[in-house]
């Protein structure tokens, strides 16, 4: 059985919400890719994360949601290194950075609208360009 993942002292994904799975790895490795199981499937369960909040589950789930399984779990996989106990850490911490992203409240929009003077420079300047446009046709094509 797996250790739970704590992420902060509030919030923490229980052991019995972790399903790990170690199966060949693709790639690179001459021999010992065939021989050993290197890569590391984690799956965790969502509706099991402790102490997290209905807001920031709903932000994990948006953040999840191109990584889920048919069950709605989690799916990390891991296959960065030739050792099967470092892809796990790193699916691990993989988990965190993902429940650590969901956490962060994204700050609101605050509504601007630009300054009369931003409009007139910005018509300025158009009216400039459209001018040297203007001068650079034939005579007689202008207009």
């Amino acid at each position: 059985m797996a250790d739970p993942i704590v992420v902060t002292a509030e919030v923490r994904v229980p052991a019995a919400a972790l399903t790990v799975h170690a199966a060949r790895a693709s790639g690179p490795g001459g021999q010992n890719v065939n021989k050993v199981a290197t890569k590391i499937d984690l799956r965790v369960d969502l509706a099991a994360i402790e102490g997290l909040a209905d807001d920031a589950r709903a932000r994990l789930e948006r953040l999840a949601r191109n990584r889920l399984d048919a069950d709605g779990r989690l799916v990390v996989i891991s296959q960065v290194t030739r050792n099967q106990a470092r892809n796990l850490e790193d699916a691990r911490a993989r988990v965190v950075e993902l429940i650590r992203a969901a956490l962060v409240v994204p700050r609101r929009r605050v509504k601007t609208r630009p300054s009369a003077g931003a409009k007139r420079r910005r018509l300025a300047g158009k009216k400039r360009r459209g001018d040297v446009k203007r001068w650079r046709a034939r005579p007689g094509e202008a207009d």
